[in-house]
């Protein structure tokens, strides 16, 4: 999972991976037969019935998922399912009684022939809360906007019964004509209004989201692997295709990095692009699957910021076909959707995904060695706002409760930065030839995505894979609670820290804006709440001012991120015209750019004579 987190500024402003399985006491023959009604939606909910299995058992519960992999929280999925209805083979009804949140037991289950249930959406819920409870994260959730857009997570749809995990799903899908799912699934049904869809087990579907829509999409191939990029906007501003190429030369530099790891034959790329408006997704990055990536972004974003999002969700997606997926846990191979148990690998599976997602980059020519050493000492400034003396292991294990959670974040910055370190050791302990990718390439080998490892015996079998002096750093730095040095083993490579003057942006500081918007009149207006900056004083400007245009460009709410992104390119001292409104009266502005200023820490290579063992972590 990826969330984008630069986007909770502009909120601000607007607001003032897996596999599972589990034993079945069914014969082989038997199967779950779901049909999901996309053709009769009202008040945005959709009808589910499921045609069970025979069932042995007097009694039978049917479960939604309270958590699914990848996304590291109680979501509590059950929620969004209402009027659940149980039906013997004679139509007659069983009795139901709600157990939990996501589970009902039904009675008679020997007779049970059906149950239906109807499933609300969760994106249009996601900041009134109407449901109770934290928001879903936005591309774990669901849209449902009829004749539109269905953003179908199966695991929000679909549930299972205890001891039926393992048997196949049988999946029909009636939609319009006008809507085309997307998905890394194989449609068996050719007409244009229903589709079908098998899978081996609960698992597997759950893996495999679906996003109905007009159809917008392309279609690529890398080195044998069909890559599928479909987009929803609902305005029309962005294609599949205006999009695809810049996804077409990261993918194929991703392929080009991984080399012989080839996991997935086909992956699809689901976009969905908010309106945020107040009905619609909040939370905007990615979550993962093995063979599909489903990403929520604003479509007010420029065209360049969202390529850049993009970049930024989508390659770190795209890496986990290495972790978890070739690579993972019992914890993970056997995952409980209700009950679940973490595993103490999170460095592993989201720390050195994020890690693989910008060493890729440097090393595909994607960026240059300025913009590497950026990210990796803003990481390591985030890293250090957040818990350093807290085993990673054993943050992982608890994520899911306090305090444990609060430090979640830390997989984004610190997981990666751990990468970092092991890359390095065993680069310097191979002499430039060997670094983390060989290790997962090797793990990749003795596991693969059916055969999992024990957490407890994780570090021995990477020390024996790779040196001694890997071991010694896992037990150190990542079960145990020092903090990692991070400038030792920088230095290995020959990089330092630095103090360096940047600028900031005009608007935003960090998470804190300086502008907010009238959602009536969709305004920009200057906070009045807030000590102003040089830019605002020296032009004169007040809080409270309309800001109506710069430069003769018109902004309000529609395109407020243009504004703050092209703001991103003034230099000192630029001259700049600004319109404003005070008091009901326009007036033109005219004066000088001011930027903001600071000392941060920075990264550069200053060590000439570990340039060779440099390049092998660039370049080999």
């Amino acid at each position: 999972m990826k969330r984008i987190f630069l986007s909770l500024a502009l909120a601000s402003i607007l607001w003032s991976c897996k596999t599972a399985s589990s034993s079945a006491t069914t014969t082989a023959k038997q199967e779950v037969q779901v049909a999901i009604n996309l053709n009769e939606i009202k008040d945005d909910k959709v009808m589910v019935t499921i045609h069970t299995p025979s069932i042995s058992t007097d009694e039978i519960t049917y479960h939604i998922p309270k958590t699914v992999p990848g996304t590291y929280s109680e979501d509590n999925y059950g929620r969004y399912i209402d009027d659940l209805k149980a039906y013997d083979t004679k139509g007659n009804l069983l009795a139901v009684n709600k157990t939990d949140a996501n589970s009902w037991s039904i009675a008679n289950a020997k007779t049970l022939d059906k149950i239906t249930y109807l499933v609300s959406d969760s994106f249009d819920t996601e900041t009134g809360k109407k449901f109770g409870g934290d928001e879903i994260f936005s591309p774990a959730g669901s849209n449902i906007d009829a004749g539109k857009n269905i953003m179908l997570n199966t695991h929000c749809f679909v549930g299972y019964f205890t001891n039926y995990m393992s048997i196949p799903y049988n999946v029909t899908i009636s939609h319009p004509a006008t809507l085309w799912g997307a998905t890394s699934m194989t449609d068996l049904d050719a007409s244009t209004t229903n589709d079908k869809f098998i899978m081996s087990r609960y698992a597997e579907l759950v893996e495999n989201p679906i996003m109905y829509a007009k159809p917008d999409y392309t279609t690529f191939t890398v080195d044998g692997m069909e890559i599928l990029i479909a987009v929803y906007s609902p305005t029309g501003k962005y294609t599949a295709e205006s999009i695809t190429p810049e996804m077409k030369t990261m993918m194929t530099a991703q392929k080009n990095f991984l080399g012989k790891i080839n996991a997935t034959k086909k992956y699809s790329v689901l976009v969905y692009l908010s309106t945020m408006k107040e009905d619609d997704a909040k939370g905007f990055g990615a979550l993962e699957h093995p063979t599909a990536t489903t990403v929520v972004l604003p479509e007010m974003m420029p065209k360049d910021e969202l390529v850049k999002s993009m970049k930024d969700v989508v390659s770190h997606e795209f890496f986990h076909i290495v972790t978890p997926l070739s690579i993972h846990s019992k914890e993970i191979q056997y995952f409980d959707y209700n009950a679940p148990k973490m595993s103490q690998h999170l460095w592993m599976y989201e720390g050195v995904t994020e890690y693989f997602a910008n060493l890729f980059q440097i090393n595909q020519g994607l960026i240059n060695e300025e913009e590497f050493y950026t990210r990796i000492a803003e990481k390591i400034t985030r890293a250090n706002t957040l818990n350093d003396t807290m085993s990673f292991t054993t943050m992982s294990a608890n994520v899911l409760t306090e305090p444990y959670k609060d430090q979640y974040l830390n997989v984004y910055e610190k997981g990666a930065l751990i990468g970092m370190c092991l890359d390095i050791i065993i680069r310097e302990k191979s002499n430039g030839e060997k670094g983390i990718l060989d290790l997962m390439q090797k793990l990749s080998t003795e596991y693969g995505p059916t055969k999992p490892f024990n957490d407890e015996e994780l570090f021995a079998k990477i020390t024996a894979l790779t040196y001694p002096e890997v071991g010694t750093f896992l037990k150190t730095y990542v079960s145990g609670t020092t903090p990692i040095p991070y400038a030792t083993y920088l230095a290995k490579v020959g990089v330092t820290n630095t103090m360096e003057k940047v600028s900031g942006n005009v608007f935003l500081k960090e998470k804190i804006p300086y502008i907010t918007v009238n959602q009536q009149t969709k305004e920009i207006l200057v906070d009045p709440n807030i000590k102003l900056i040089d830019f605002y004083t020296t032009l004169g400007i007040k809080g409270g001012d309309v800001i109506m245009a710069i430069n003769d460009k018109s902004y309000s709410l529609d395109n407020i991120y243009e504004m703050i992104t092209e703001s991103q390119n003034w230099k000192e001292n630029d001259a700049i015209t600004v319109k404003i409104k005070r008091d009901g009266k326009e007036q033109i502005i005219k004066g000088k750019v001011k930027l903001p200023y600071e000392e941060k820490e920075g990264l550069k290579a200053t060590d000439s004579s570990k340039s060779k063992l440099k390049e092998a972590w660039f370049k080999a």
